[in-house]
């Protein structure tokens, strides 16, 4: 290490940084990996969503009507328990205490026999069994309680104050579950006037299994009595069996989903209880751990023969003295076995200083108790060894290859003869390089792209009001108030805002000439200022008007629901059936314009059908503003919601916040891409720098003779620059279709995206050969001005 300062440090750097990082995606995957598996019965519950198409859209999910449960468990003897969980978001208050509880889930009175979630106080199998009644985790108890016993207090739920009996304290539940939860609510019971498999479907219904039974098995059982059920309900509601909805191109049914699976592998996005992870990313961190480790690797085999010249005399000697092959190769395996020991407690040191950002960068939580753990310590040991062992075995079987008679005649050299399997070497690390650019630039692209689009309406200065719901008969009161301000350009009411989840997905409506059409529609129940608030354009008929009575039994589509149902030709004037009642009355709505599309979910989604209703549309203020003194507004706008002592504290945000919430998750992939191909064209620069090194200390006879022959610097820069963009240029050749590839295939997510341009790789390649350049010249500028008589001297 004292002889070779330079590549000793260059290798225990580069392997630091390829351990830290392996170390971190570690964490994290093991993390993602873990979801839900806290469960005693993880590997025997399973969740029973719903399949369906109707007029080609997918309108399926991961929930069920109320009575699925019940049918499940009496129908299906394999099926040990079934239960419910509905979700929530209610007002809460304890005497001055109010609280706006949006982790709040109803639940059967046997979920915490589904699940395992431990009771500190009350039964398990009765403190959900009574309507009103409410379980409280832990750390909600204290939030309304502090330290007394909450058994058998009341909480008052929603403006109406409806009280709840608390009925037990449960743990805390992890963070890797699928779900949020801080307070258990009894179940709404079952469904007395329908089959219940589609009517309401807001259920998230689970099953557990006997032990040892294939699941499998289970699915001809369900889908039986799914046919049965669901197919009934469309009779009912659709005058069609199931034959007949089928061969107009429609289909049903249901699937199980294994619960250790529903955090990495659904699919549902925003219907999921919490935003989910994506398996994809956890195979794209993998990757990145592997080749951030390869490159680190591969720097030190490139040092190590780089290098071997030094050691070739030691080498020789250690032989005439009566070293044999194996001797010398277990020597140096040894040596590469320390320094990756040496990098691994860097590595450590390392790890310990970035967590903080990493968790703040995932949105986790992550801490070192897992390498602790006997089982982990003992891998991260071992892992390094191997390490040790793959790093240093090239070398040691090519230095102890050396024959004696040749290194002690100083004949050997380290510049050309292997120059071909470094070039190669450095192309492999390039390669990673140029693909994490190219995927980096791509992820960036999208990101802008969608931050950047067109969405259909103006996002910019809508203050949103939330829950003024809890103003009951003040809210258009108040909202009068609001607009009077000179900073107010209008405002709406409405319980529905563009860029979230609405309660009004996947409503079916049907034109009024055609009746077995069902087009599944997302509806907004807005007022006459919603339109203009938010800037949208109605491209047929007009807006709603105060004035006009009959707007309450009016509608307007957006230009996906007109297409939907067949009414590009002068859908003004035309009817849909937008409800039937239990009784089979049917309500009616007449259009009177057409909205143009706009983007109501993530662009990773088409925009669907939009049917926008009159009235009913308590929940938000959507407020346009003018730019101005904004914070002396919140704060008049805070003291005029306390004026009407509503329960509900006053809460606000912005419109263009919540869309920049949205593609949180692709903003963290392309931060977390950017770090890592940073770091990855920092250690492929640390070799590149220590070869270039050598490599001129290798050619300094030969530098010298060109200069003395009339070489100028620029050429001899030139020269020794050559050798290192060859690889480079390679690399950029075999990178790029694989760049292309995995991008192509990420990009498919999206309904919305960019194309992968030419200028992406051109941009790579640019950035590769000029931080190449720049790695290398310091050395190729410094050999070029050496005086070319004193290198002839030292040689």
């Amino acid at each position: 290490m004292k002889r070779q300062k330079v590549s000793t440090s260059i290798n225990i750097i580069g392997l630091a940084i390829g351990l830290a990082t392996c170390i971190l995606i570690m964490l994290y995957i093991q993390d993602e990996l873990s979801y839900d598996r806290y469960n005693e019965k993880a590997d025997r519950i399973f969740r029973i969503g719903l399949k369906a198409r109707f007029n080609g859209q997918d309108v399926g999910g991961p929930m069920l009507g109320p009575n699925a449960a019940r049918d499940l468990q009496r129908e299906i003897p394999e099926i040990l328990k079934a239960t419910r969980i509905l979700r929530g978001s209610e007002f809460v208050s304890n005497g001055t205490n109010s609280f706006k509880e949006d982790n709040l889930l109803y639940a059967d009175s046997n979920f915490c026999e589904v699940f395992t979630i431990p009771f500190l106080k009350g039964d398990p199998k009765q403190a959900l069994i009574e309507p009103n009644t409410v379980v409280l985790t832990e750390e909600t108890a204290r939030k309304y309680f502090g330290n007394q016993d909450p058994l058998g207090k009341v909480l008052l739920f929603s403006r109406e104050k409806v009280p709840h009996r608390i009925t037990g304290v449960i743990r805390n539940v992890p963070t890797n579950s699928h779900f949020r939860l801080d307070m258990l609510v009894s179940s709404p019971g079952y469904d007395k006037q329908h089959i219940g498999w589609m009517y309401s479907i807001n259920y998230y219904t689970y099953v557990v299994l006997r032990e040892k039974y294939d699941y499998k098995q289970l699915e001809a059982k369900i889908t039986r009595l799914a046919e049965k059920q669901i197919g009934g309900e469309l009779e009912g509601f659709l005058h069609l069996s199931p034959k007949q909805f089928r061969e107009r191109g429609d289909d049903f049914g249901v699937f199980l989903q294994p619960l250790t699976t529903i955090h990495l592998y659904s699919t549902f996005g925003g219907n999921e209880l919490t935003p989910g992870g994506n398996i994809l990313y956890v195979y794209v961190l993998m990757a990145i751990a592997a080749f951030m480790l390869l490159i680190a690797c591969v720097n030190f085999m490139n040092l190590s023969t780089a290098t071997a010249v030094r050691r070739s005399r030691e080498i020789g000697v250690r032989k005439v003295l009566g070293s044999v092959k194996g001797q010398l190769q277990q020597q140096f395996l040894i040596e590469s076995v320390l320094l990756a020991i040496a990098a691994l407690i860097v590595g450590l040191l390392i790890v310990g200083l970035s967590l903080p950002f990493f968790n703040q960068l995932t949105g986790k939580m992550l801490t070192l108790s897992l390498l602790t753990n006997a089982f982990a310590a003992t891998g991260l040991i071992v892992g390094t060894v191997l390490v040790g062992l793959l790093a240093g075995s090239y070398p040691a079987f090519y230095l102890s290859s050396f024959k004696p008679v040749v290194v002690l005649k100083g004949r050997i050299t380290a510049g050309r003869g292997n120059f071909n399997l470094r070039s190669g070497l450095v192309a492999f690390q390039f390669f990673i390089t140029i693909s994490m650019i190219i995927a980096t630039v791509t992820a960036d692209r999208q990101l802008r792209y969608m931050q950047r689009q067109k969405i259909g309406f103006n996002r910019e200065q809508v203050l949103i009001i939330h829950n003024t719901q809890m103003l009951s008969n003040n809210e258009t009161l108040f909202r009068d108030k609001i607009i009077q301000s000179p900073l107010v350009i209008t405002g709406s009411i409405s319980g529905q805002v563009p860029i979230g989840n609405s309660d009004l997905d996947n409503s079916p409506v049907m034109s009024r000439e055609n009746p077995n059409q069902v087009v599944m529609s997302r509806f907004y129940k807005v007022d006459n200022d919603y339109i203009p608030t938010l800037g949208m354009h109605v491209v047929l008929g007009r807006n709603f008007s105060k004035n006009l009575s009959t707007d309450s039994s009016a509608v307007i589509l957006n230009e996906t629901a007109v297409r939907a149902l067949g009414w590009q030709q002068n859908p003004i004037g035309r009817e849909l059936i937008g409800h039937i009642d239990d009784n089979g009355v049917k309500t009616y709505y007449r259009v009177i314009g057409v909205v143009s599309d706009f983007h109501f979910e993530s662009l990773r989604q088409k925009i669907g059908p939009l049917v926008m209703f009159l009235g009913g549309n308590s929940g938000n203020i959507l407020v346009k503003t003018r730019a101005g003194k904004l914070p002396q507004f919140l704060a008049s706008l805070k003291q005029q919601w306390e004026s009407f002592s509503p329960v509900a504290p006053f809460s606000y945000s912005f419109l263009d916040d919540r869309f920049k919430q949205v593609y949180l998750g692709e903003q963290k992939i392309e931060q977390v891409l950017t770090l890592f191909s940073g770091l990855t064209i920092f250690i492929a620069c640390l070799g590149l720098f220590g070869l270039a090194t050598y490599t001129a200390e290798q050619r300094t006879k030969e530098i010298g003779v060109r200069k003395v022959l009339g070489a100028s610097a620029g050429s001899v820069v030139a020269l020794l620059s050559l050798d290192f963009l060859k690889p480079i240029v390679i690399a950029l050749v075999l990178a790029s279709p694989a760049a292309w590839w995995g991008m192509h295939q990420w990009l498919k997510e999206f309904a919305y995206k960019v194309t992968i341009d030419w200028w992406f790789f051109a941009l790579a390649g640019l950035l590769a050969i000029g931080i190449a350049l720049l790695t290398v010249s310091f050395q190729s500028i410094k050999a070029a001005l050496t005086n070319p008589i004193k290198s002839l001297r030292s040689e």
